[in-house]
C-alpha cells in the first residue's frame, strides 16, 4: 500500500484498525519502561528530586511544537495538494496538540516553582508558549465555528501556517533574549549536557510520547472520518425526506385541481 493509496478513507480505515493495536501496545509498553526509569534516576545535586519532572515536561513541550509542524504540512496539503484527508489531519490534531502544550506549561510552572520562586513569569519562552496554547484554542473554535468542512479547512489551514513563525521564536527564545528559561541541553552543537542517567530515560519517554501522539491522532482522525460519513448520510437522508414532501405535496395540488375541473 503506497501513501497515494491512503488518500482513500476506506483503505486509512482499514490500515488503522490493523495498526491502531500494535501502537497502543507499543506505546504502554514504552511508557512503562520510561516512567520506571524515571523514577530509578538519580537526584540532581542542584534541583533535587525536582529535576524528574523534566521527564514528563521535556516530551509533552517537544511534542508540543512538533504537533504544530504536522498541523502545518497537513495544511499545505489542504491548501496546494488537495489531498482528501489533510484537513482530517490537522483537525484531529489540534485537540492532542492543545493538551501536550497545557501538560508543558502546567509542568513548567510545577517545575518553575521550587527552582525560581513562583508559578509564573512573563519569560520569552513561556510567553511563546502560552501563546502557541492559545492558537490551538482559536483554532479548535475555528472548526466549531464554521458549518461548511471546505471552509473550516482552508481558513484553518492560512491560520496554521501563519501561527508556524512561533515555532522558531519558542526554539530559539532562549538564545535571542535574556530569559530565565534554562538553554538547549539535549539537542545542541556539541552534544548533550544531560548525564546518561537522565538522557537515557528522556529519550524513552520522548519516543513513548511520540507514540502516544501517534496512536492518539490516528484514532481520532479515524473518528473524524466516521463522523464526517454519519453526517453525510444523515443530510443525504433529511434530503431524502424534504424531496419527499415536495413530491407529496405536488401531487395533492395536483388531485386537487383536477378534482376542481
Amino acid at each position: 500500500m503506497t501513501l497515494i493509496d491512503l488518500a482513500n478513507p476506506t483503505r486509512f480505515l482499514a490500515l488503522t484498525a490493523r495498526v491502531l493495536p500494535w501502537l497502543a501496545a507499543a506505546t504502554v509498553i514504552l511508557l512503562a519502561i520510561g516512567l520506571y526509569q524515571s523514577a530509578l534516576a538519580p537526584d540532581d545535586y542542584q534541583q533535587g528530586a525536582t529535576v524528574k519532572i523534566m521527564f514528563i515536561h521535556v516530551p509533552n513541550a517537544w511534542l508540543s511544537m512538533f504537533v504544530w509542524g504536522v498541523m502545518s504540512i497537513a495544511s499545505l496539503g489542504t491548501l496546494v495538494w488537495r489531498h482528501p484527508l489533510a484537513d482530517v489531519a490537522a483537525k484531529a490534531a489540534a485537540p492532542i496538540g492543545a493538551s501536550f502544550t497545557f501538560l508543558a506549561l502546567l509542568t513548567g510552572s510545577l517545575w518553575g516553582r521550587p527552582m525560581w520562586g513562583t508559578y509564573w513569569e512573563w519569560d520569552a519562552r513561556l510567553t511563546s508558549v502560552l501563546i502557541l496554547f492559545l492558537m490551538y484554542l482559536g483554532l479548535m473554535a475555528l472548526w466549531r465555528a464554521v458549518d461548511d468542512p471546505s471552509r473550516a479547512a482552508r481558513a484553518a489551514a492560512v491560520l496554521t501556517l501563519v501561527g508556524a513563525i512561533n515555532l522558531p521564536i519558542i526554539k530559539f527564545s532562549v538564545d535571542w533574549w535574556n530569559t530565565l528559561h534554562q538553554p538547549a541541553s539535549v539537542m545542541r552543537m556539541g552534544g548533550s549536557a544531560l548525564d546518561k542517567s537522565f538522557l537515557i530515560p528522556l529519550l524513552v519517554m520522548a519516543i513513548a510520547f511520540t507514540l502516544l501522539f501517534v496512536t492518539l491522532h490516528l484514532a481520532a482522525m479515524r473518528n473524524e472520518i466516521l463522523r464526517r460519513r454519519v453526517r453525510s448520510l444523515q443530510m443525504m437522508q433529511a434530503s431524502r425526506i424534504a424531496f419527499s414532501g415536495e413530491s407529496g405535496s405536488r401531487g395533492e395540488g395536483a388531485s386537487n385541481e383536477v378534482g376542481a375541473a
